[in-house]
Parts: C-alpha cells; structure tokens; sequence
C-alpha cells in the first residue's frame, strides 16, 4: 500500500468514525444549541440592545476545587470533578501531547471516562485500524515523512468533531500547521523525564524511533528538539515516576478547572471589569 492509499484509506476510516461510539462525537458543523427558556436581560450599550451572553453560554458551573459544595450530590454522594469539567469547556475538545511512553493514552482514556459526555480518540490507534499495519511498519514501508502526513490528515479530521479526548503522537507538534488544529481546544503536556521514559518503553518493539539507538540519548534529543513546542501545551502535568494513572488524570482535571478560571472568555473578562468599575451590567 503505497503512502497515498493510505492516506485514502485513513480518511475515510475518520468519516465513518461516528459509528464506533456508544453516542457519537457531534461536527462543528452539525452542533445544534437548544437553551432552557428563562427571562433574558438585555443591556444597553452605546444605544443598542445587547444580551448578556453569560445567560446563553455559561451552564452555571464554578470551579469544584474552589467551591468544594459542588462536588455534594443528592444523599451524601460525591461528585466526580471530571463530571463538572464537560459544561466549563462548552465541548471543546481536549489534546494530549507529549513522548511516547508518556502516558498519554491511557491518561487520556481515565479522563474521558471519568467525564463521561466526551470520546476518547487516539490518533495512532486510527491510523493503524485505517491501514492496516502498525506505526512501525508504516515508518518502515513508508517513512516518518509520509507518517507525519498521514497523522496531520487524521488530526484534520478528528479536530472536527467536538466533546473528545484525543491523544495524539509524540510528534505530532513537530507540524506548524498542526498547531492550528490542537489550538481550538485545550493542549495538555504529559512531561514525563527522559529516564523514566526509557523504563516505560524498555522492552517494546513497536517505538520505531527507538529502533536500534540509545534510548536515552534518543529522547534526550527528541526533547531537546520538541521541548519548546510541547512547552505551547495550555496544562503541563510533569509526572513523576510513584505516580498511577489516576494520579495523573486527577491533576489534569485540577489544573483543567484552574485554567478555565484563569483564561475566561473576552465578554466574561468585559463583565467583571464593568463590575469593578461600579457599572450596571447585568439590570
């Protein structure tokens, strides 16, 4: 299979994607909103009527670690903060990047679960169901270059859609045009130290990049080359070696909430400073 059917083939695994979920990942493009009827407040700004669209976007929901009743549900029983995370982001999708070995498909995989309204995708297991073969073999039959291109395609594809956790390849921030993709949703780093991924990976035959190398010297490199790129990531978790998965994905929730608290949209940002400033927003 030469580098162009492939590409053909994992194209077209990506539009039948929607099948293989218990509920599908809806298109940007498809989204249909409905909102609960409920009294609206229309402000006047500059002799226009204006609505505050705080009353359309934002679902109510604070930050759990920072207003600890919220994760009280009925008779007693706690509520996941992964749960909570889902109407903050409005169905953006979350992206984990970082080196292999760094965990982050099956961090990923906790966090959509844990959520339970988003879909876990993983780039490379797409790509090797649409071809056929595995990662390794495509970097042998076809080459890293045609691999990258096939994976960026896939990404093109996937960022489509909203409501997912998508875990992408080590690699993948190596594109410049990949960046605008993984930018319309939230970048999470997996920063795990090059000594700790050489034991994760020791004993794997399926890390085409570690083929017949010094696996440490080789990430060292990849780091030194990727590191500033993976650095773009919105949440860096740097794992560190007595840390589970859930672990893990327990701090990628926290700094998730964190990070919404401290990039709020324009029109939020807009509101508190009226508030600040002794103005009448919102009667």
């Amino acid at each position: 299979m030469n580098g162009l059917m492939m590409l053909i083939s994992a194209v077209a695994m990506v539009a039948a994607m929607p099948s293989c979920f218990a509920f599908s990942p809806v298109p940007h493009a498809r989204i249909t909103t409905t909102f609960v009827p409920r009294s609206r407040t229309v402000v006047k700004a500059g002799g226009f009527e204006w609505e505050d669209p705080e009353e359309a976007f934002d679902q109510g929901v604070d930050n759990p670690f920072k207003n600890p009743s919220l994760m009280n549900g009925e008779e007693g029983m706690k509520i996941d903060p992964a749960r909570l995370l889902g109407p903050r982001l409005n169905g953006s999708n979350l992206y984990f990047i970082g080196m292999m070995g760094s965990g982050k498909t099956s961090v990923g995989d906790v966090v959509a679960r844990r959520m339970g309204s988003y879909n876990f995708l993983d780039t490379d297991a797409i790509i090797e169901k649409a071809s056929g073969m595995k990662i390794s073999e495509i970097f042998e039959k076809e080459g890293e270059e045609e691999f990258r291109k096939i994976e960026s395609q896939i990404l093109d594809s996937v960022h489509a859609y909203v409501r997912c956790v998508v875990s992408t390849g080590g690699g993948i921030v190596c594109r410049r045009q990949n960046w605008a993709k993984l930018q319309t949703g939230l970048v999470v780093w997996l920063d795990v130290a090059p000594e700790l991924l050489v034991k994760r990976t020791e004993g794997s035959d399926d890390r085409p990049l570690l083929k017949d190398v010094d696996p440490l010297q080789k990430f060292n490199d990849l780091m030194e080359k990727r590191g500033k790129l993976y650095a773009q990531a919105d949440v860096r978790i740097e794992v560190t070696e007595d840390m589970t998965e859930d672990d893990v994905a327990d701090l990628v929730i926290r700094d998730l909430h964190d990070f919404i608290d401290d990039n709020p949209p324009a029109w939020k940002q807009a509101k508190a400073k009226a508030q600040e400033d002794g103005l009448d927003w919102v009667q």
